[in-house]
């Protein structure tokens, strides 16, 4: 046989051998690892049962002890509930006693009330009875006193009546006297202080201009050419500016005569410009005066800006602006018109603002509440009433549309600063050398203010004295009391200021003076 072959034999066999000798010890290995496997689990079995029944007996023991605590905490919930019904049964108890007493009291005190009411019933019968008899009494002595003074009840209560009511007349009457002059002083007072303190802090020019400008020359000789031949040029110059011009012996001076004082400007400038070119010949003098007319025109757009600049007052309509800028060549009974107007905005300024109001506002209608003065175009309308309605046009607040209207009492004053500007024109017309009146005019015054207080009863003579701010007035003593007299003095003052118009005010004095005159012989 082939070793070889009996090699791989032999080792298929050894192969063989092998795998059962392996499969026998696995087995051998396998019953073993399962009896101690079953070992292992019946210890582990054994353990469990120990754990659970120590861990059962542990249970057991908590639940005891939890039954008794809830046992025990029951038993004391209990004992506290038992204790609170009995201390509420003590509190009834208590309740029900105090009720009890309060039963009797009540019971008591309804007896004493009872036994009270009868004795008030007794004592009112008793005072009806003598109600009744002292009811009689009166109406006795009633008819003895008609009978003894001629006059029945109602008629001795009616002259009673009369009597007590002329009385209490005549003491309101003289306590609304002291209550109104008491008012007077102290507004008087406070407003005095507001007034001196806006003068004083307002300095502002004083200029009276006349009705007329005097043209000053070089010389004689330019006279005749401004004459012209036959009055041709002077008729030129009068005819383009509407100014008459005087040319007499005043050396070296032409006077320009005319109530407006823009075209006394435009006379004044067009002359100069004249004079100053040589040239004076009709169609020269329009030529001039046209362009004069034109510069005057910018001039006094540049004048009203130039105003509402220095003034503070912006945002004004550009016809508002003009007619500021006209107001330089207007004037109010002999005061600058644009003058008396910024000195007004000045004073509504400080005014507005030490009363605690809105002074932009005032300055705007102090310089706006004359500008019905300088319309384009003549209207029947006052000059107030007027500015009123050109503010409102251009598109002005309506407070100051208002102060406008109502400076001069036209309109009826709707805002608080309306009153503001009429005092501060007053104050800007009333400066000394401010304004010029007219003789007439103040003679009149003075005359209607004399007459006024004569139409009273029982006044003899009255006199106004002191430039027209007093009056005093003289009455007959047999027909004036002295009550009357006081109550003449406010009835005469109430009527002056309501009828007339004057400047500052007017102080009303009635003098009653009794003589008796004998002669010894």
């Amino acid at each position: 046989m082939d070793p070889i072959i009996l090699y791989i034999i032999i080792g298929a066999g050894a192969l063989v051998l092998g795998i059962i000798l392996g499969k026998l010890i696995f087995a051998k290995n396998t019953q073993k690892q399962v009896a101690e496997a079953e070992q292992q689990a019946q210890k582990i079995i054994a353990d469990g049962q120990l754990q659970a029944e120590t861990l059962k007996k542990e249970r057991l023991l908590e639940a005891k002890e939890k039954f008794v605590q809830l046992k025990a905490d029951h038993e004391r919930d209990v004992m506290q509930r038992n204790q609170k019904l009995v201390e509420g049964e003590n509190r009834i108890k208590q309740k029900e006693q105090s009720l009890n007493q309060k039963d009797q009291n009540l019971e008591k005190q309804i007896k004493e009330n009872e036994a009270i009411k009868e004795t008030l019933n007794r004592q009112i019968e008793v005072v009806n009875v003598k109600r009744t008899e002292l009811e009689k009494h009166q109406e006795e002595h009633i008819r003895r006193l008609e009978k003894v003074a001629g006059l029945s009840a109602e008629d001795a209560k009616a002259q009673l009546i009369e009597s007590l009511k002329q009385e209490a007349h005549t003491k309101a009457l003289v306590l609304q006297q002291e209550i109104i002059e008491d008012a007077k002083q102290k507004a008087a007072k406070e407003a005095r202080k507001i007034v001196i303190q806006t003068i004083q802090r307002t300095a502002a020019e004083q200029a009276i201009e006349n009705a007329i400008t005097v043209f000053n020359l070089e010389s004689d000789e330019i006279k005749g050419s401004i004459i012209g031949r036959e009055g041709r040029n002077i008729r030129a110059i009068e005819a383009a500016t509407g100014v008459d011009l005087i040319v007499d012996d005043t050396p070296e001076a032409i006077v320009l005569s005319s109530f407006d004082p823009l075209r006394r400007e435009i006379a004044r400038l067009s002359l100069q410009r004249l004079v100053a070119d040589g040239r004076i010949h009709p169609a020269r003098i329009e030529e001039v005066v046209e362009k004069t007319k034109k510069q005057i025109d910018d001039q006094v757009m540049e004048i009203g800006e130039r105003t509402a600049m220095e003034l503070g007052v912006h945002g004004l309509h550009k016809e508002l602006i003009r007619m500021v800028g006209r107001m330089r060549f207007r004037s109010s009974y002999g005061q600058n018109l644009l003058m008396h107007s910024r000195e007004t905005a000045n004073l509504c300024a400080i005014m507005a603002s030490e009363l605690g109001m809105n002074a932009k506002l005032a300055k705007r209608a102090g310089l706006l509440h004359d500008i019905g003065k300088v319309p384009d175009e003549e209207t029947e309308l006052s000059h107030a009433l007027l500015g009123a309605k050109l503010a409102e046009k251009y598109g002005e607040n309506p407070a100051v549309v208002n102060a406008i209207g109502a400076h001069h009492d036209e309109m009826e004053m709707q805002y608080v600063i309306s009153p503001i500007i009429q005092a501060c024109d007053a104050i800007s017309g009333a400066r000394p050398g401010a304004r010029r009146e007219i003789m007439q005019q103040y003679i009149q015054r003075i005359k209607d203010l004399e007459n006024l207080a004569m139409a009273y009863t029982g006044v003899e003579k009255a006199y106004a004295i002191q430039a027209g701010r007093e009056l005093r007035v003289i009455v007959e003593a047999d027909k004036v009391t002295d009550d009357a007299s006081d109550k003449l003095s406010f009835e005469i003052a109430q009527k002056i200021q309501t009828e007339m118009t004057f400047p500052g005010q007017i102080k009303v004095t009635v003098i009653r003076e009794k003589r008796s005159v004998n002669v010894a012989r």
